[in-house]
């Protein structure tokens, strides 16, 4: 079955209870997690004027492709009450595809991996405290090695 890396935030609200609750919706959805990292609170990444975030990173196994995982994380926020009003805004939930398989996908509403994610400690961290040796199937680097080169 394949395995997809999907990172979770949030800073509204009750955001350890959000992130719990988010991970039991997928499991809801037949996604199952094989592992979670650790939750580690981060400060706000893009737009800087809101509180700290509760994020995570969990491994999961899952039938689904990644345009019906990508179906199922949007789901799952907009059931959690997600309202997107900013960019990088405040949120109860975020649910992002990071990694699936070492699938490259460039589509207009799917891009694995994330674009953006070996830039943010906040994924990578967690990532590789889960998998420090998955190469990231673009840069061809393990994320360990990712997550090392953003905390210099």
């Amino acid at each position: 079955m394949p395995k997809a890396f999907v990172a979770l935030g949030s800073n509204l609200g009750d955001r350890r209870k959000n992130i719990t609750e988010a991970v039991e919706k997928m499991k809801e959805r037949g996604i199952n997690i094989i592992k979670m990292s650790s939750i580690i609170e981060t400060e706000p990444y893009g737009y800087k004027e809101q509180g700290k975030f509760l994020n995570a990173v969990c491994l999961v196994e899952t039938e689904l492709s990644p345009s019906e995982l990508l179906d199922a994380l949007i789901e799952i926020e907009r059931e959690m009450g997600r309202e997107r009003k900013i960019r990088w805004g405040p949120r109860n939930i975020d649910l992002d595809l990071i990694f699936y398989e070492d699938r490259v996908i460039r589509e207009e509403r799917l891009m694995v991996p994330h674009p953006d994610a070996h830039n943010r400690i906040f994924v990578m961290g967690p990532a590789a405290e889960i998998d420090p040796d998955f190469i990231h199937p673009v840069l061809k680097k393990k994320i360990g090695e990712i997550c090392k080169e953003l905390v210099k």
